[in-house]
């Protein structure tokens, strides 16, 4: 019982566990013109401030989607830089 506990405040601690496994893992950008960059937005529909533009091949990390209109939107963060976070369009990403 008292490793069961240390291990969940660990994972609490390191942020992994029950919250990272919900996951869906890491994706590529991928399909964006090469003179454009998919834009990662504060939030999931075309309305929200753009935070950055990702080029073709950056590595993300899925964490969740969902459907705003017609698009499915997903939350995500950057494999490099994790404290990045927004929302993309999954039309441009593809499992890694």
């Amino acid at each position: 019982m008292r490793r069961a506990i240390l291990v969940a405040l660990a994972a609490a601690t390191l942020g992994t566990g029950p919250a990272g496994a919900a996951s869906m893992g890491q994706y590529e950008v991928f399909g964006v013109d090469d003179d454009d960059m998919l834009k990662m937005r504060e939030g999931p529909g075309t309305g929200y401030v753009v935070i950055v533009g990702l080029p073709n091949g950056t590595v993300l990390q899925v964490h969740d989607c969902q459907q705003s209109g017609a698009t499915n939107w997903c939350r995500v963060s950057l494999d490099r830089a994790r404290r990045l976070k927004g929302y993309v369009s999954l039309a441009y990403l593809r499992k890694m």
